[in-house]
């Protein structure tokens, strides 16, 4: 019987036109709630999903920075800087024409045998 007080058996005890009735004015109050909420959008309470923000590494890396300064400074000792990565090695031209011709020596005995793929 949802929000309307009555309980079944208060239902027994009423007659068949004030049923009919209170079917009526119910009928009427759905068709009057669909309206109002496609007047006004939803009226169920909760409010619409917020959408995310998204946040840059760089922006995430400042603020854990920041956090970590902070929390050195109530240690009571230094911010200790994260060590820097080694810059990666680059391979000489003379290695990358070692490599290269090996590919190409590759693919040519595979052509040769008739292959697509290595």
């Amino acid at each position: 019987m949802g929000d309307t007080g009555l309980t079944p058996g208060t239902m027994m005890n009423l007659s068949a036109s004030q049923l009919r009735r209170a079917a009526d004015i119910k009928d009427k109050i759905d068709s009057l709630q669909k309206e109002f909420t496609r007047l006004l959008g939803s009226t169920d309470g909760a409010p619409a999903p917020r959408k995310r923000r998204k946040m840059s590494a760089a922006g995430r890396a400042r603020i854990a920075a920041a956090a970590r300064a902070r929390w050195a400074k109530v240690k009571g000792r230094k911010s200790v800087a994260k060590p820097v990565k080694k810059a990666r090695r680059k391979m000489s031209a003379a290695g990358r024409a070692k490599i290269a011709a090996a590919a190409r020596a590759r693919w040519k005995k595979a052509k040769a045998q008739g292959k697509n793929s290595l």
